[in-house]
């Protein structure tokens, strides 16, 4: 007791985040990260142990984009869904059939076509026409020619639920399974809706069974579980796997069951399953306090996804499959096609059919296998927190570095392997995150407050590199003290040259105190976006900065860090010259020039004044870029090693150069933006400036100036297309020179 009395300040310390994990598991400070975790963690255990396989028993008739080429354009008319039916049930001898679309309207369309047809051609007087037509009528309603085919078989159809705030219904809803007297007062927290759109009442007197098929989408729009059981006006419907099931089940009443240990679920009175009760016997669904179960998903989905067979309809429609080959079999009739909008979101694909997340359900209840929630997550989390963290508590202080480590990786291990069995061996789905996170911090904590290596490491290395490095470097450095000194080396880095355009003459006409009030703040900005990239600032050189990348801590990104700093600087001096605008200070403008290459880095200087910096001949070539950004119009000049060293922006090529004290050609470049964020406009700006450098370069001067004509409309204000107009228009002037490589000559710095 003496000896954890001593440590009381490190044990406090590592209870902190106990009690924060103990309040998110309790609801009364919900974190939203741990939550999101929890989400991670579940999705990438159900990739991990999904099954796979194909489940033959449930097969999806598809109305795919093939269906919608040899057909038509969705929705079809009514009597190819009749003809549709028959096929699957008198040619194929499926067993059940399920339609994940709802028929809210008539068919308009229904033989107006024939009927026009027939008074143009068949018919110059009234009564035979008028004869025809009643002759015909069946054949000419083809909502009546749907409903006569679904009639007396074992068909479910679906519809959905609306929140409209005016309540508008639509079609005919089924008859709930559960009434408002069943539930007997009890508190039940299920989606609860104020409108729906259903079957017109033809369709749903001929097939009264009936299931919505609602998406609920988590925090995140992911659809990890769905509703088997909604509330409309007090009482409840079922969903279309449920319907579906129940009918394959004999079609046993549904109920809501509670459970006795309610202490951890007072407030919806422990619901935790629905049942079917079927005589003496029922059958159980595991579901969540909102009547919804976890989706047991097979596979990645869809028709390559080999969970399960996917038909095109129109192979169905054509006759092409050979008579009882779905005999026996389950049908969901639904759609992949992108412009039928039933793709969603799912913790297996983020384009994941509708229609299968159906299919899943039904497979996991037809082989008993099914995942839950539980009611007592809660509980279980709770306990699970509590003595994790109060060993971890009193375990930690009094061990050494590596035996606290084996101790925190230990109990680590333990809850993650806890949750796991239950998940694996009986499908519950615990959370895990709020343990997982409270150890590594609890650890994180304690060795920080405990051992003061890395504080002595890092106090010598700040005394070494502190004037020349930024602290959230110095910070990693301490890590691996040993591999760092001021010891000159030659390193492949980047370095940045970035000067205040105006400056001259904006000094003329300042007070020296304001001058330097503007300095301050501009020079404040751009280090903070250098330092928050990871670069080293170099010097200051009156309105200059200089910074390099990937030195002293090694920094594989060093171009890509170098590029985002950069263009982020620009957007940091637009934010300026806005401030300067309401305070009557004029604009500032920037030119910023990058270069990659082999550098020494190093303390270098004299007795009296030393620096960490770098020189080279790759250093000298990123200040004369600097000096071409005002040539090309552009706030950013970069060379092509750089620019192939980052790949993730889109590049503008500006030109080829020869710069002061160097005789071969570089390529030089301006970052348009990220690739992934580079719009459709921008895209066909660089495909078409792309072709006019090639243009220029093979002197095709027509050409070139089509291009830049076109340039010109896309963005008539870029001073680049201006400045190669003139140069094709002088260039245009002198005879073809095959010895030409389309190099500008730089003699200025």
């Amino acid at each position: 007791m003496k000896t954890l009395a001593r440590h009381w300040q490190r044990i406090a310390v590592t209870l902190i985040p106990l009690v924060f994990a103990l309040l998110h598991a309790i609801g009364i400070l919900p974190i939203g990260v741990l939550q999101r975790l929890d989400d991670i963690i579940y999705d990438a255990r159900l990739r991990a142990t999904m099954p796979k396989t194909l489940d033959e028993r449930v097969v999806i008739v598809d109305i795919d984009e093939k269906s919608l080429a040899e057909v038509g354009r969705f929705p079809w008319g009514r009597n190819k869904l009749g003809h549709l039916v028959d096929i699957l049930f008198d040619q194929q001898k499926i067993a059940l059939l399920g339609f994940d679309i709802v028929f809210a309207e008539a068919d308009d369309s229904s033989g107006l076509s024939r009927l026009n047809e027939l008074a143009r051609n068949e018919f110059k007087d009234q009564a035979g026409f008028a004869d025809r037509v009643r002759q015909l009528g069946p054949e000419l309603d083809y909502d009546g020619v749907f409903a006569k085919s679904l009639e007396k078989r074992p068909v479910v159809l679906g519809y959905y639920f609306t929140g409209d705030e005016d309540g508008r219904t639509t079609g005919h809803l089924p008859a709930p399974v559960i009434l408002r007297d069943a539930v007997k007062g009890r508190q039940v927290a299920a989606f609860s809706w104020t409108g729906y759109g259903a079957n017109i009442e033809v369709l749903a007197n001929a097939a009264p069974l009936a299931g919505h098929f609602n998406p609920v989408a988590d925090t995140d729009g992911v659809i990890r579980s769905l509703p088997l059981l909604m509330e409309y006006q007090g009482q409840y419907y079922e969903s279309l796997a449920l319907a579906m099931f129940r009918r394959l089940v004999g079609s046993p009443p549904v109920e809501l069951g509670f459970s006795d240990e309610q202490w951890l679920s007072k407030r919806y009175q422990g619901l935790d399953r629905v049942l079917l009760k079927s005589g003496k016997s029922s059958l159980a669904i595991p579901v969540n306090e909102s009547i919804a179960t976890l989706v047991p998903y097979r596979g990645v989905g869809g028709p390559r996804g080999g969970s399960f067979r996917y038909v095109s309809a129109a192979d169905v429609l054509a006759g092409r499959l050979p008579p009882e080959s779905l005999k026996g079999k389950i049908i969901l009739v639904g759609t992949t096609a992108p412009g039928l909008k039933d793709l969603r979101a799912t913790p297996v694909g983020e384009v994941y059919p509708g229609v299968e997340s159906h299919a899943n359900l039904l497979s996991g209840w037809l082989d008993g296998k099914v995942t839950l929630k539980p009611d007592y997550a809660m509980g279980y989390d709770i306990v699970l927190l509590t003595g994790a963290g109060l060993l971890l508590a009193v375990g930690l202080p009094l061990l050494s570095a590596l035996r606290a480590v084996i101790l925190s990786m230990g109990v680590l291990a333990g809850i993650t392997a806890i949750n796991s069995w239950l998940y694996l061996s009986y499908g519950l789905v615990m959370p895990l995150a709020a343990a997982c996170v409270m150890t590594l911090t609890a650890f994180a904590l304690n060795m920080s407050y405990g051992y003061f290596v890395e504080t002595r490491s890092k106090r010598e290395l700040a005394n070494l590199f502190g004037t020349y490095v930024p602290p959230e470097l110095v910070d990693e450095m301490v890590k691996d003290p040993d591999s760092y000194s001021m010891k000159a080396s030659s390193r492949e880095l980047t370095v940045m040259f970035c000067d205040m355009r105006g400056f001259t003459k904006m000094s003329e006409h300042m007070e020296p105190t304001q001058l330097q009030e503007l300095l301050t703040g501009f020079f404040s900005k751009l280090t903070s976006t250098i330092r928050a990239n990871r670069g080293t600032i170099d010097k200051y050189m009156g309105d200059c900065v200089m910074a390099f990348w990937g030195a002293p801590v090694e920094t594989p990104e060093h171009a890509h860090l170098a590029v985002k700093s950069a263009m982020e600087m620009v957007l940091a001096v637009g934010d300026i010259n806005q401030d300067h605008r309401e305070r009557g200070l004029p604009d500032i403008g920037i030119g910023i020039g990058l270069n990659t290459g082999t550098m020494c880095v190093g303390d270098m200087g004299s007795n009296i004044r030393r620096a960490y910096t770098v020189i080279g001949d790759a250093v000298n070539l990123g200040s004369r870029l600097e000096g071409l950004c005002k040539a090309f119009g552009v706030d950013i000049v970069v060379s092509e090693t750089t620019k192939k060293l980052a790949p993730e922006f889109a590049w503008q090529e500006l030109d080829r150069v020869r710069v002061k004290g160097k005789e071969q050609a570089v390529a030089i470049f301006w970052p348009m933006a990220l690739v992934t964020k580079l719009n459709e406009s921008s895209a066909t700006e660089l495909k078409t400036w792309n072709a006019f450098i090639k243009a220029y370069r093979a002197q095709n001067w027509d050409q070139a100036d089509v291009l830049l004509i076109n340039l010109m409309r896309m963005n008539a204000k870029k001073f680049l297309y201006q400045l190669y107009a003139d140069r094709v228009a002088s260039m245009r002037l002198l005879p073809f020179d095959p010895e030409w490589d389309g190099a500008t000559n730089f003699e200025s710095k």
